[in-house]
């Protein structure tokens, strides 16, 4: 059992990040939005991508186990949610890309990070670049009801993941400027995303709180079972093992909220959902970390 101390040291930049952010947004600070979700998309997290797999020298056949084992985790998160929310009566557009979505940017990747060094940063990185195509693609087909793959095909970090991929299995050497400036860049992506979120989280709200909690509860308990089952059917151990947990347990992805907001599915419900998963994730953060460590 990982002592104490070491469980704050893995959550506690994580959360005082964060709470930057939210205390920033509080005070009416400036900060835009707008610019660091679309800097972090077009530029920050391609460059995280691209130079945390290069540097990974991660097998091809590890790749494609980690890979397939964050597919059969959303598969496996979709079965649970599409009949349970049927059998509730609850509005498929509003709930399900909640439950299936976890926040594997924002918070997954820097507690991977601090829990498991540089290598559980490379392994998350599979888990955010499947789980972001699928994120870009059926969560806003869910919330508008259709399914268009353009938004998969415009998205940076995709083709950051295939170069990176591809340039570490032929072994294609870098200038070290190149690597060291794209380094730079994706440095300060996770601060960014962190705050980024606090801010988020400081415009949200819950009106309905008791239903919100319910199905944030559902989102890290489905999450965390579910990663938890596929980690031990793969027969993952060590920092497979816990990124897989760890990425399956984290909260109501932000992007949920954007999506319902752009497309009328009911935003101020996911909202709730997201604040209060968010909250109840670092309450809950130490024994997820207890059994993914």
């Amino acid at each position: 059992m990982p002592p104490l101390l070491d469980l704050v040291q893995v959550g506690a930049p994580v959360f005082i990040v964060t709470a930057v952010g939210y205390l920033w947004r509080r005070r009416a600070l400036p900060f835009s939005q707008s610019f660091v979700t679309q800097f972090v998309s077009l530029v920050g997290a391609p460059a995280l991508v691209f130079v945390t797999l290069l540097n990974s020298q991660f097998a091809l056949p590890d790749i494609a186990r980690m890979g397939g084992a964050t597919l059969l985790c959303l598969l496996l998160f979709t079965a649970v949610a599409v009949p349970a929310l049927k059998i509730l009566g609850y509005e498929q557009r509003v709930y399900l890309p909640s439950l299936i979505f976890p926040n594997i940017g924002n918070m997954g990747l820097p507690i991977c990070l601090y829990a498991f060094g540089e290598r559980g940063l490379a392994l998350a990185m599979i888990y955010f670049a499947i789980t972001s195509i699928g994120q870009f693609t059926f969560g806003p087909a869910i919330a508008r009801g259709r399914i268009t793959l353009g938004a998969v095909l415009r998205a940076p970090f995709l083709y950051a993941a295939v170069a990176a991929v591809a340039c570490s299995q032929a072994e294609v050497p870098f200038p070290d400027w190149i690597l060291k400036t794209l380094k730079l860049i994706g440095d300060v992506t996770i601060p960014l995303m962190l705050l980024g979120l606090g801010c988020a989280l400081a415009e949200f709200g819950a009106r309905a709180w008791p239903r919100q909690t319910a199905f944030s509860l559902a989102r890290i308990g489905l999450g965390f079972c579910g990663g938890l089952a596929v980690a031990t059917l793969f027969g993952f151990s060590g920092a497979e093992r816990g990124v897989l947990i760890i990425e399956s347990s984290m909260p109501v992805a932000v992007f949920n909220y954007f999506f319902a907001r752009e497309y009328g599915a009911h935003q101020e419900e996911v909202a709730g959902m997201v604040l209060i998963s968010t909250v109840l994730s670092y309450v809950l953060l130490p024994g997820v970390l207890l059994i993914a460590l």
